[in-house]
C-alpha cells in the first residue's frame, strides 16, 4: 500500500458510474485506502469529479464548496419521478409552439429555494429520501437556498434544449430543470449532464480512468490548488515548530480567511486561520 501519496486528480467521470465506483478504482490504482471525492455526480451525469488523495482528503470540503458549472440537455412535455429521463414517466405534456424558453430561463438567475429531488442521498431523520421513495413512504422534502449565477440557452430544437449553467454547492440540476417545466406548463426532464468546471478547474485539465490505469495523468499538490484563494507564507525556526505542533500565533500577516504555511524546504505544514486577531490552525499536513 502506498500510504504516503498525496494530492489531487482531476476525473472526467463516465456515464453509468457513480461517483464511489471511482474513488474505488482509483484506490485499487494507487494502492492506497485514503481516497475520497468532492461533490458527488449522479450515475448518469459525466465531467469533473475532484478525488483527492492522502493529505489532501482534509481540504475536500473546501473545494466542494466551490461553484460548479454543468451544462445539461432536457426535453420538455414529460416529468419523471428522478427529475431525469431514467426515471418512471408520471406526466407528459403537448408543448406549444410559442413557449418562452430563452425568458424562462434567464428568470432562474436568483438565488431560490429549491426542493431535494426525492431520489437523492440526502438524509431526513437519518433516513436518505431514496429510501423513502423505493418504500413509498410519505415525507416532506426538506429545501436548500442555491444561487443560479449564470444560466445560458446554448441549444433548441423543437422540444429538445441544452443550456450551461453556473451554480452554488448544493443545487440539484436535475430539479432546476424540473422547476423550468413547472414555470414553463409543460413539464421537463434532464436527458444530459456535464459537469465542465469545480472552481478554477476545468474539464480540460481532467483526466479518464482509462488515463489514470494507464499512468497517464499528473496529479495536482495541495497548494497548487488552494494558491489562487489563500495567501501562502514561508516560515521557519521557531514558528515553523509552532505551527507543526499546531500552536496559535499572532496575525502578523493580517490574514484575513485562511493562510497556507510552508517551510524552506517548500513543505506544506498546515493550513491557519483567523480568529480574532490570531491564527489558529485548521489543518496539519505530515512531511
Amino acid at each position: 500500500m502506498q500510504e504516503n501519496l498525496s494530492g489531487i486528480i482531476i476525473v472526467n467521470k463516465e456515464k453509468n458510474m457513480t461517483s464511489y465506483d471511482v474513488v474505488k478504482e482509483i484506490s485499487k490504482q494507487l494502492g492506497t485506502r485514503k481516497v475520497g471525492h468532492t461533490g458527488t455526480l449522479d450515475p448518469m451525469a459525466e465531467g469533473v469529479l475532484i478525488v483527492c488523495v492522502g493529505e489532501a482528503t482534509k481540504i475536500a470540503e473546501l473545494i466542494t464548496a466551490h461553484d460548479k458549472e454543468y451544462i445539461a440537455e432536457a426535453v420538455l412535455g414529460i416529468k419523471t419521478d428522478t427529475y431525469d429521463i431514467e426515471g418512471k414517466v408520471i406526466e407528459t405534456k403537448e408543448v406549444p409552439k410559442n413557449i418562452e424558453l430563452k425568458k424562462v430561463l434567464s428568470s432562474f438567475q436568483k438565488t431560490y429555494l429549491q426542493e431535494v429531488p426525492i431520489y437523492s442521498a440526502v438524509k431526513v431523520n437519518g433516513k436518505k429520501l431514496y429510501e423513502y421513495a423505493r418504500n413509498k413512504e410519505e415525507v416532506e422534502l426538506p429545501k436548500k437556498e442555491v444561487t443560479i449565477k449564470e444560466i445560458e440557452l446554448l441549444d433548441w430544437n423543437e422540444n429538445k434544449f441544452k443550456f450551461r449553467c453556473q451554480v452554488t454547492k448544493g443545487c440539484y440540476i436535475r430539479s432546476l430543470i424540473n422547476d423550468i417545466g413547472i414555470k414553463l406548463g409543460t413539464g421537463a426532464t434532464m436527458t444530459s449532464l456535464i459537469r465542465t468546471k469545480q472552481g478554477r478547474i476545468s474539464i480540460k485539465e481532467s483526466y479518464t480512468l482509462q488515463d489514470i490505469k494507464n499512468n497517464h495523468y499528473k496529479m495536482i499538490s495541495i497548494e497548487d490548488v488552494l494558491a489562487s484563494i489563500y495567501p501562502i507564507v514561508k516560515v521557519e525556526g521557531l514558528l515553523e515548530k509552532q505551527i507543526k505542533n499546531g500552536v496559535k500565533i499572532k496575525n502578523q500577516w493580517n490574514i484575513e480567511t485562511k493562510v497556507l504555511f510552508k517551510n524552506k524546504e517548500n513543505k506544506l505544514l498546515g493550513i491557519y486561520q483567523k480568529e480574532n486577531d490570531i491564527l489558529k490552525v485548521w489543518k496539519n499536513f505530515k512531511n
